[in-house]
């Protein structure tokens, strides 16, 4: 939910802002350390954007700068390729996807040759399955940090915030689209136009695409219309405009208001006439095409203000938010100079009041801020409108309301008869003068603790109590000496002049503690927030928040996949949902409208629902419900639990977009995981198949005898590849039973020497022409595992040492003790892992030499499992002299089991 920013600094026109003096240091010093990005901004595709930053990039070849192409799409425009003559161009990289080999842009060969100027058409292009970055901006965003400054190209339709216009224009929905803050930080923005008529008539000449598209296009997108709407990409580049004129003015600290485009603000106040107001400054601003601001300012008295008159001025913001402004609420006691200093930070030219009400003496004595606006505005405009009869509260029932307690008039009364009490101690000491400070000391006193009313009541009471004890004639009112006339007025006047200060710093403080308590509490909730991972988790923590803060019942609604919201169960905090009710939240949900208890909506039930809303639609509903329901609606409560909803809102947009995002990297991995197991299976289930039904076939063909050694050798093939398919499953299967955790370890105790015997055996014929040599240490701990898993373990490394070795090559096989660990290794002299490599040999379906015969990328995965599963770890290091050592480790047992030597039969004989 949008809330009202709250500019809360005094501001002086006159000072810069230090706060804003720092942060113009740091982006600074970061535009120092980043690179310049130069957008070339079109309307659509045709009008010549590529074509103008390659011009620009040969102008910038011309005075000396490194530049380079990293990626222009030239659709075969035969200027556009003239132009890329004699520009580097950056190699491509090629990627595999679906089958097919695509080209794409490499980043990490841009990062690595650093160019002074790189040139990436299409800023809004989709990478290649497998990319570091998903989009190209983002590419774009690296290479910036990286100190590369790059020229790029983008169609307005491709900007995410004109992404729904675009779709209703042109009917067609944009899917590739970029970050508005892309163009926002840009250094540079470009843009490159043509009218219809001519772009329209350079799509016929086939200057933009083939014939057979282009056609295609005159009838689709390439519509007149769509083309003249479409050229909102000059108002997008004057808002740009725009905003550089103000950053410009802001660091070069411009008072003077530059009327380059209008802006328009309207004082908002507390009275009847602030609707009128608004929706006159609504009319003016639709009339001139210009941007509105409605602006509040909080003072001091805004805290004794009846309720109403507060819901009038929070009610009058909301409806300048519905009608397209922008709210702000400032705060400080000169309301002229707030609004003007404002004003000017804005560049607004013109400002729209209301026609102040109240009399003439009354502006005298206590000013008037239409005239002090008047006086000050400078070169803004201030339009004073018409006030709405009746607006004003009559001068008797202003000056007679009531703003304190009775009670605390009587506490006044008893302070002014204690300073009196001590006025009588003190008199045969002290002169006249001292006594009426102690009055005023009273009097200031009283001002802070109870108020302004009980604080004047002080000032009349000690002034007449000073008068009747301690001026002659004494226990009288009457006065002996004129003189002691000045003395009164002046002790009246002063004694008012403090009361009221004294008062008006007291409700400063109160207003500051408020303040302090709100920005406290949103503190402690945006800190508790972040931590937190998932929508649950957030809205729990949310939800207790808000019940710890307004003391109410608290429940949130958030939506499943069909768009139907239901009660988080999490933590609903006493919440009773009413059968009656359960439409509402649904409701609110679907119109992005508050409804229920305070609201012109389905105001009968007990309880207020909010929606939460992202910056991409409503992402739940909050629902409170108070036994003071009076006190949850005052205004300052009512903002704060709108600004505590919106920072619920942002955090459960944030966390579904995270869990967006990993959804899409687990089907992207699926995905791949996929391809890669179809490819690999079916490659390697082809050829053993290819080789047993080539064999069995030529066995079955009675028409060619066979000798019994021929047949012996097919049938040796057959033999040698049916195995090689049973291991080929066995492999996936075991892999299964590894992700699945359905393996279940057989342990029993072994020596690791007879297990390593049986591993060779069963690869004898696999591994033999390759001499292995054993290394095992005399009283080797026997081991607890699972033998059969083990020995599956060695038989993958050593299948692998034989395969990926040169023919009669050593393969080293040694076991050694220690810190208590069994290390065991098995080296070959092959051509070994490349550098970086060491980690990803091990994950599933990842082939190091993919070309090479056998294998589908799972027997390290399944030997890492089989290992991590027993408590131990597996790697591979390279070896002196070349080639790879595959390590693991198995744990030692401290209770080793007896073993009792065997006896032969001569000993037994004896016995």
């Amino acid at each position: 939910m949008r809330q009202y920013p709250i500019y809360r600094r005094e501001m002086d026109s006159s000072r810069p802002d230090p706060d804003t003096l720092l942060q113009r240091i740091r982006d600074e010093e970061a535009d120092q350390q980043s690179g310049k990005l130069k957008v070339f901004f079109g309307a659509t595709a045709g009008v010549g954007k590529t074509y103008a930053m390659l011009q620009a990039a040969h102008e910038q070849r011309r005075d000396g700068i490194d530049v380079m192409i990293g990626w222009v799409e030239t659709h075969g425009r035969a200027e556009t390729e003239a132009l890329v003559q004699g520009l580097p161009v950056l190699p491509s990289r090629e990627v595999v996807y679906g089958g097919s080999r695509l080209r794409d842009f490499d980043l990490d060969a841009a990062l690595s040759r650093r160019p002074q100027l790189l040139l990436m058409d299409e800023l809004a292009h989709t990478n290649a399955a497998g990319s570091r970055h998903p989009k190209r901006w983002q590419d774009v965003r690296e290479l910036l940090q990286a100190g590369i400054n790059v020229y790029t190209t983008v169609n307005v339709q491709h900007l995410e915030c004109l992404n729904d216009a675009v779709a209703q224009i042109t009917g067609i929905r944009v899917s590739e689209t970029v970050p508005d803050s892309i163009l926002e930080q840009a250094d540079d923005v470009e843009l490159v136009d043509l009218p219809p008529d001519d772009l329209l008539q350079r799509l016929k000449d086939g200057k933009v695409y083939i014939p057979e598209q282009a056609q295609h296009a005159l009838k689709h997108f390439f519509r007149k219309g769509n083309l003249i709407a479409l050229r909102m990409a000059l108002r997008r580049t004057a808002e740009r405009v725009d905003q550089q004129m103000e950053v410009y003015r802001r660091d070069h600290a411009v008072v003077a208001t530059w009327p380059a485009a209008e802006t328009i603000m309207v004082c908002v106040n507390l009275k009847s006439r602030g609707p009128m107001l608004v929706r006159a400054a609504r009319k003016m601003a639709t009339g001139l095409h210009a941007k509105w601001i409605a602006v509040y300012v909080q003072t001091s008295k805004h805290l004794r203000l009846p309720d109403l008159e507060r819901s009038q001025g929070v009610e009058t913001l909301r409806l300048a938010e519905r009608m397209g402004a922008e709210t702000v609420t400032l705060t400080g006691d000169d309301v002229s100079a707030q609004l003007l200093a404002y004003a000017r930070s804005r560049n607004v030219t013109k400002m729209i009041v209301g026609k102040p009400l109240r009399s003439r003496w009354k502006e005298w004595l206590f000013g008037s801020v239409v005239d002090d606006l008047v006086r000050r505005s400078g070169d803004i405009d201030i339009y004073v409108m018409t006030g709405e009869a009746g607006a004003g509260k009559p001068l008797v029932t202003g000056l007679l309301q009531r703003t304190s307690d009775r009670r605390n008039y009587g506490y006044a009364a008893v302070v002014v008869m204690a300073c009196t009490a001590l006025s009588w101690v003190m008199s045969p000491y002290f002169g006249q003068a001292n006594l009426i400070m102690v009055y005023l000391f009273g009097v200031a006193v009283i001002a802070t603790r109870w108020g302004r009313g009980p604080s004047a009541l002080a000032s009349l009471m000690s002034v007449a109590t000073f008068d009747f004890f301690f001026i002659p004639p004494y226990y009288s009112f009457a006065v002996s000496d004129v003189q002691y006339l000045l003395t009164f007025a002046v002790m009246l006047v002063v004694a008012l002049l403090i009361a009221r200060l004294a008062s008006h710093k007291s409700q400063q403080a109160e207003a500051a503690l408020i303040r302090e308590q709100r920005t406290a509490a949103l503190y402690a909730m945006s800190r508790e927030l972040i931590t937190p991972r998932g929508v649950d988790k957030l809205a729990s923590v949310a939800s207790r928040h808000i019940h710890d803060v307004f003391l109410c019942q608290v429940a949130v609604f958030l939506p499943d996949r069909d768009g139907r919201v239901h009660l988080h169960r999490g933590e609903a905090l006493h919440f009773e949902l009413d059968p009656k009710e359960s439409g509402i939240s649904q409701w609110v949900f679907d119109h992005k409208e508050p409804a229920g208890h305070g609201t012109n909506t389905l105001s009968g039930s007990d309880s207020l629902y909010l929606p939460l809303l992202g910056s991409h639609g409503t992402v739940g509903v909050l629902a409170v419900r108070s036994s003071r329901p009076a006190e949850l609606l005052d205004p300052e409560q009512l903002h704060l639990l709108e600004t505590s909803a919106n920072q619920m809102a942002l955090a459960l947009e944030r966390a579904r977009l995270a869990e967006e995002t990993q959804e899409a990297h687990v089907q992207t991995e699926t995905e791949r995981m996929r391809n890669a197991v179809l490819s690999s299976v079916s490659h390697d289930l082809r050829t053993p198949l290819a080789t047993i039904v080539g064999a069995s076939s030529a066995l079955l063909n009675n028409s060619r005898p066979w000798s019994t050694e021929s047949q012996q050798e097919l049938l040796r093939s057959i033999s040698d590849e049916a195995g090689r398919l049973d291991r080929l499953l066995k492999n996936l299967l075991d892999m299964t039973r590894l992700e699945a955790g359905a393996m279940q370890l057989r342990k029993e105790w072994h020596a690791l020497e007879e297990v390593f015997g049986t591993a060779l055996a069963r690869v004898e014929s696999r591994i033999a022409t390759h001499p292995v040599s054993t290394t095992f240490p005399e009283n080797l701990p026997l081991v607890l595992v699972d033998g059969v898993l083990i020995e599956q373990v060695l038989i993958n490394l050593l299948e692998n040492a034989a395969k990926y070795s040169p023919p009669a090559s050593p393969i080293d096989v040694t076991a050694s003790v220690k810190d208590g660990v069994i290390v065991t290794e098995v080296g070959d002299r092959g051509p070994g892992i490349p550098q970086g490599e060491e980690r990803r040999i091990f994950e599933k379906f990842y082939q190091l030499y993919p070309d090479r015969e056998g294998g589908v990328g799972l027997g390290l995965t399944i030997c890492r499992g089989i290992i991590e599963s027993h408590g131990g770890r597996i790697w591979v290091e390279a070896r002196s002299g070349g080639g790879s050592s595959f390590r693991f480790t198995l744990p030692t047992e401290k209770n080793q089991p007896t073993v009792e030597p065997e006896t032969n039969e001569s000993d037994r004989a004896a016995t």
